[in-house]
Parts: C-alpha cells; sequence; structure tokens
C-alpha cells in the first residue's frame, strides 16, 4: 500500500507538470495567429491538448491507484476533494475543448486547474481510515458528483473571465475594471496560501496550544504557522511562542482562520509586487490574449455549462448529499455551514438560469455572473472549509 501511495504521488506531480507545459502551448497557439479560427488549427494548440490529455490520464491513475491504497474513495479530506475537483475541472475543459476547439479556454482553465491542485499539495497527505460518518457509498457517490457538477460550473467562468477580459476597457477606470481586478487579486491570494504554507513548512513552524472546544472539553491544538487568533480559551504551551492578536468564538476554527489570514498576507504582498513589476493591472496583461477571443462563443459556452453543470451539482450537492446526511446523521438536513453555503450556490445558480431565460441577461452580465458563481464555490471550498467549524470539519 505505501509503494501505491508514492505512484499515486508520482502520477499526480507528472500531471502537474503536464498542465503547466500544456498552458505554454496554448499560450504558443493564441499568440501565433490573430483569429480564434485559425488557432485552432495551430500545431501548438493540438500539441496543448495531446499534453493536457496526458496529464489527464496521469491524474485519473493518481485517483484510482490512492482509491486502491486507502480502501475507499480519495475524496474524504481537503487534499483528496481538491486534487479530484482540479482534475474535473481539466476533463471538463478536454471535453469543451473537442466540442469548440478554442485553445483560449485551455490558456486560462489550465492555470486554474494549476492553482487549484497547487492548493490541494499544501494539506496533509496522509493516506488514514475513514471515521463511521463517511463509510457510506452515498459519500462517495455525493462528493463526486457534487465535484463534478462545480467543475462543469468553472467552465461557464474561464468563459465569463475571457468574455469580460476582452471587452472590458481597462484603460480608464471604471466599477467593471475594479471587480475584474479583484478576481485577480482573489487567485493571487490563493497562489498566496500556497508561499505562506510552503514558507512555514520550511521553518518547521509548531506551536501547541489548549484551549476549550464547543462541548466544553480542554482539548490540544498545533499550529504550523505564527498564531495570529487563538482559539476559544486558549492557553499556550509552546515556550515563547507568539500571542495571538485576538480570541475566536467556538464556531470558528482559529488555527485555520489563521492560516487564511497568512494566506491574505502573502498574497497581498505577492499581488503588490507584481503590480510594481508589471506597473498595469493583472488583468490588462492577459487582455491582447483574450482580445482574440469570439465574444458570442464564450457567452454561449458559458451559458451551455451552467445548463449542463446545475443539474449535476444539484444531484452530488443537495439531493445525495441529503440521503448521505440521513444515512449518517438520520436527518436529511441540519444548517452545517457546508450544507448551507451548498444551498447557497444553488439558489445562485438557479437565479442565473432564470435571468438569463426570462431577463435576458446575457453578454457582459453573464459572464459577470458565471464569475461571481465560481467565487461562490471556491469561498464554500476555502473559507467556510477552513473557518466554521460543522459537521464537515473533518475535511
Amino acid at each position: 500500500m505505501t509503494q501505491l501511495a508514492s505512484i499515486s504521488s508520482n502520477l499526480l506531480f507528472v500531471s502537474f507538470v503536464c498542465y503547466l507545459v500544456a498552458t505554454l502551448f496554448f499560450g504558443g497557439a493564441v499568440k501565433g495567429t490573430k483569429t480564434e479560427s485559425s488557432t485552432s488549427e495551430k500545431r501548438w494548440g493540438r500539441i496543448g491538448i495531446i499534453i493536457t490529455i496526458v496529464g489527464f490520464i496521469t491524474n485519473l491513475g493518481y485517483f484510482v491507484t490512492r482509491w486502491i491504497a486507502a480502501g475507499h474513495a480519495p475524496v474524504s479530506n481537503l487534499f483528496e476533494f481538491t486534487t479530484a475537483f482540479g482534475m474535473m475541472v481539466v476533463g471538463s475543459f478536454i471535453l469543451i475543448y473537442f466540442l469548440y476547439k478554442t485553445p483560449l479556454l485551455g490558456l486560462f482553465a489550465l492555470p486554474i486547474a494549476i492553482v487549484i491542485i497547487g492548493f490541494a499539495s499544501m494539506f496533509p497527505t496522509d493516506i488514514n481510515p475513514l471515521i463511521p460518518a463517511l463509510k457510506s457509498y452515498w459519500l462517495t457517490v455525493h462528493v463526486i458528483t457534487a465535484a463534478l457538477g462545480e467543475s462543469i460550473l468553472a467552465m461557464s467562468a474561464v468563459a465569463g473571465l475571457i468574455y469580460l477580459t476582452k471587452n472590458i476597457d481597462l484603460t480608464k477606470k471604471s466599477k467593471q475594471r475594479f471587480w475584474l481586478e479583484a478576481v485577480m487579486f482573489t487567485l493571487v491570494v490563493v497562489i498566496g496560501f500556497v508561499a505562506s504554507t510552503t514558507t512555514f513548512k520550511v521553518m518547521d513552524y509548531e506551536a501547541s496550544f489548549n484551549y476549550v472546544d464547543k462541548e466544553e472539553q480542554t482539548a490540544e491544538i498545533t499550529y504550523n504557522v505564527p498564531p495570529l487568533f487563538g482559539m476559544n480559551e486558549y492557553e499556550a504551551l509552546t515556550p515563547g511562542t507568539m500571542t495571538p492578536l485576538a480570541e475566536t468564538p467556538p464556531i470558528v476554527n482559529a488555527k485555520k482562520l489563521t492560516t487564511v489570514a497568512w494566506s491574505f498576507i502573502f498574497g497581498s504582498v505577492l499581488y503588490g509586487l507584481i503590480r510594481l513589476i508589471i506597473r498595469k493591472p493583472i488583468a490588462a496583461v492577459l487582455q491582447p490574449l483574450a482580445k482574440k477571443a469570439n465574444s458570442q462563443l464564450m457567452d454561449e459556452i458559458g451559458y451551455r455549462a451552467v445548463l449542463i453543470g446545475f443539474p449535476v451539482f444539484t444531484l452530488g450537492a443537495l439531493i445525495f448529499a441529503m440521503i448521505w446526511a440521513h444515512e449518517a446523521w438520520s436527518r436529511f438536513w441540519g444548517w452545517d455551514p457546508k450544507e448551507v453555503w451548498a444551498l447557497i450556490t444553488w439558489l445562485f445558480y438557479a437565479a442565473f438560469l432564470h435571468l438569463r431565460l426570462s431577463k435576458g441577461w446575457q453578454g457582459e452580465k453573464s459572464a459577470w455572473l458565471a464569475v461571481i458563481g465560481f467565487i461562490i464555490i471556491m469561498f464554500n471550498l476555502i473559507a467556510v472549509n477552513l473557518i466554521l467549524a460543522g459537521l464537515h470539519s473533518y475535511a
């Protein structure tokens, strides 16, 4: 089993490298021509999709070998779920590529998948036995279907981001430019998470505390980054450790909130350095590439991705989730933070389709909705998982 786990890790690394290389080829395919119709015929575009497929196959190999090594579907913690989500984003892109022959999507979609997998790699990769609540066939069905639906919805955001980058005037200040750059900042913050976690891991930082949990029992917690926030009624066990700046209520996981805070700090510094070097908004650097996009095609891809992804997400995140919840906790719904945010996500995309079909929201409005929807998905993945305590805290 140890050997299988090692093979699994190596396959994931190979897929990560393939996605990086494929992104460069898609960039060459887009930059090398003047029109979107001709880029699909370019040799670099064909090489890019071949390398992407190779990476996806090795990614599937990682998923299968880890499944065999663990004895259960590798979706039971944040590392496993997030890597599976990144893999499915790539799979969704490959499907859309062969439908529309648009290398530009790869130039935007693959970096997002790379960031997602890089984000996942910062969490513990150990294979652990399932806790009783997770020992269910419905868990596998629920999580994999939900991740698949989210990955298809992510492609609507990719198309929307390309549409906005092409059509928003970035030469003058406007609300649209501000919010588009805010999206870029958010992506940099995720990279900041990888940077901060790696930095403190290299430093081998650890600080242990006692605290009182929500059951009013004394427990111990170990921070791997300097503690900006302390757990409820905390007491330091490690001599000379940094005193937390604030104490959090029991519902909030102070350790994970601290991790998010450091991600914002590192991400903000990184964003500032990037802006200092390029001396323009990050979106403005991408705009010359997005200018070659077919706006009508991007709008169509964004809409159809939601049409397909929304019912898949509904099955996985709501219907299958309720069946599993009833089997695990003898109730279909319990207002757990993760459940609430899944409902918010579902309501948002239901509103998206309503506005698109009944109000005629197309073009820029539709693109903004697609991007906001993906931000909601990522907020659920990052903030809800890392900060709020609930029945899904085992993840």
